[in-house]
């Protein structure tokens, strides 16, 4: 499988010809979705969920599917009758040769004063791992977690502590579009001293071979 990062949340996932791509929102290059055959939305915050980013999908490829929580599926349903489904925390499917399961239930606390919305993660072929805005814990072994590393809701210790307790073979920066390049280093450099498990970063754009 190959996975390709798009800028801050979005990565796009390949294998034998047919792609999934998972939270492409308003920071998402346009191209993240073309010729897309599985569409994946984890929460409803826009920079996650570009409703323009996903109708492009929907419309580039008739037989392409959107599975989300049912915030983001009431407002897709109505234009894509039947191409469109809601998961919630212990569904599991399969699509387009790629076997899903959905993880979790709440975004992580921004803070006291604001209501959480619900958030998912999703286990793409029991190995690589999305977990939204949310520091959720799959009960089963992954190889590879998209690691979202900075956000207003998130501190590098409990990214770090994160990444111990899912022991995944190698973890992959998400959630970073807001991250400064004068920090990157710092965040590399603790996550992988202290992470437990190989860290890398790639460019939007990039994409490496799992």
């Amino acid at each position: 499988m190959r996975l390709t990062k798009k800028t801050h949340a979005c990565v796009r996932l390949e294998k034998d010809g047919r792609a999934l791509v998972i939270d492409p929102g308003v920071f998402t290059e346009e191209d993240a979705v073309r010729d897309a055959d599985v569409l994946l939305v984890t929460h409803e915050h826009p920079d996650h969920f570009s409703e323009e980013r996903l109708r492009a999908g929907l419309t580039g490829n008739p037989g392409a599917e959107l599975w989300t929580l049912r915030s983001v599926a009431e407002r897709m349903s109505a234009a894509f009758p039947g191409r469109v489904h809601t998961v919630g925390h212990g569904d599991a499917f399969s699509a387009a040769g790629f076997d899903v399961r959905v993880y979790g239930e709440l975004h992580a606390v921004i803070h006291p004063d604001l209501p959480r919305v619900t958030n998912v993660g999703y286990l793409v072929d029991g190995a690589v791992f999305h977990p939204g805005d949310a520091l959720t814990v799959p009960d089963h072994p992954v190889d590879t977690l998209l690691l979202p590393v900075q956000a207003p809701w998130s501190k590098i210790s409990e990214v770090i502590e994160y990444v111990r307790e899912v022991k995944p073979v190698r973890a992959f920066d998400v959630h970073d579009a807001l991250l400064t390049d004068l920090a990157r280093p710092v965040y590399d450099t603790h996550i992988g001293n202290l992470g437990g498990a190989e860290h890398a970063r790639l460019a939007p754009g990039a994409s490496a071979d799992l």
